[in-house]
């Protein structure tokens, strides 16, 4: 089944809303940890987001190349051909654009979808994350605002976020230093963000920072607020009608309990970005293969090694297969598991 069209994903996210789940957002940078993604999804017979960071895109383009819009675009390309092989639904999404970014990956982004979708194709991504985090609240709305006006006319979602998710994480805004009051936002900047983005005829996420934090943890070694989202939610009811509601999105799931996790869905999380943990059980079994037939894959003492188990193939295929396990894990996680709007979404 192709990438989502704009009201599949739409339907996606209200599905997640009104169902208390969450679609596993999965940071790529090749086409084999795009395949790994795709795969996880499928083996779980649920749809999904699958992203690309401005880091990712760099390096998908080559040491030779270095360029994030080229290696963006080549993964998005990827995931449209080989999404049609999977009876499932996916997305795809750029994470954390930082504002000095904006025009060097993001705009030349969207100016590619705009070119495919005058050609009645597909936008080449269905969305994109705006991190302008760092900046004061009206700077970062006087920012997003016209972006998502001119993703809206093309039927894509913009991703934004307010608050400081703390850690770093590929360029993410956050640093290990993060002031503890930045890591959280407050009912009244959700209240404003809702006024800011409610009369733009489109669709948003919104990433409400509740203490999370970016990068790899032990269970329990994270402390989340949750109910700030709950906060959240119920001023901007009060303050716009029961109608009002944010699509949220939970960065900085590592080492978070599955209770808290849990707990964010019925609050209104319908994405949530994993990217540590997949990048780990990526390597995994690389590192294991390695060190299992490490005679093999080294010509040591003048031998010619095993082409059978250095041959790339070899070990990747496990490395995909220990990714796609991770994305599955997600998917339980995040109550996904048979969930996809492929039968019953409809047209463009």
């Amino acid at each position: 089944m192709p990438v989502a069209t704009p009201q599949q994903y739409r339907d996606m996210l209200e599905t997640a809303y009104q169902g208390r789940f969450a679609y596993p957002a999965i940071n790529v940078t090749s086409m084999i940890t795009a395949n790994a993604a795709l795969k996880g999804f499928a083996d779980k017979k649920c749809d999904g987001i699958i992203q690309v960071s401005t880091g990712g895109g760099k390096f998908a383009s080559g040491l030779g190349v270095g360029d994030m819009v080229i290696g963006a675009i080549s993964i998005a390309e990827h995931i449209h051909r080989i999404a049609e092989k999977y009876d499932i639904v996916v997305a795809i999404h750029t994470d954390h654009c930082p504002p000095d970014q904006v025009e060097t990956f993001m705009v030349p982004l969207i100016e590619e979808s705009e070119r495919r979708v005058a050609e009645g194709k597909l936008p080449l991504y269905n969305s994109h994350m705006l991190d302008a985090s760092g900046l004061p609240l009206k700077d970062n709305l006087d920012l997003s605002v016209p972006i998502y006006e001119r993703m809206a006319k093309l039927g894509m979602i913009i991703e934004i976020e307010a608050g400081v998710v703390g850690g770093e994480e590929d360029g993410a805004a956050g640093t290990e230093d993060t002031p503890a009051d930045k890591l959280y936002t407050t009912p009244e900047d959700m209240v404003e963000v809702y006024r800011r983005m409610k009369d733009v005829d489109g669709t948003y996420m919104f990433a409400a920072t509740f203490g999370n934090v970016h990068g790899a943890y032990k269970p329990g070694a994270v402390k989340l607020t949750p109910k700030i989202l709950k906060e959240g939610q119920d001023a901007i009811k009060k303050e716009f009608g029961d109608d009002a509601k944010f699509y949220l999105v939970f960065h900085g799931g590592s080492g978070s309990e599955k209770h808290e996790i849990h707990e964010t869905l019925d609050y209104g999380v319908v994405k949530m970005n994993v990217d540590t943990d997949c990048q780990y059980t990526f390597t995994r079994p690389i590192v294991d293969h390695m060190m299992t037939n490490y005679s093999g894959v080294l010509k040591i003492d003048g031998e010619v090694g095993n082409k059978k188990v250095y041959d790339p193939r070899v070990y990747l295929k496990k490395a995909e297969q220990g990714m796609a396990d991770r994305v599955g894990e997600a998917c339980d996680d995040l109550r996904c598991v048979g969930k996809s709007v492929g039968k019953t979404a409809v047209g463009v």
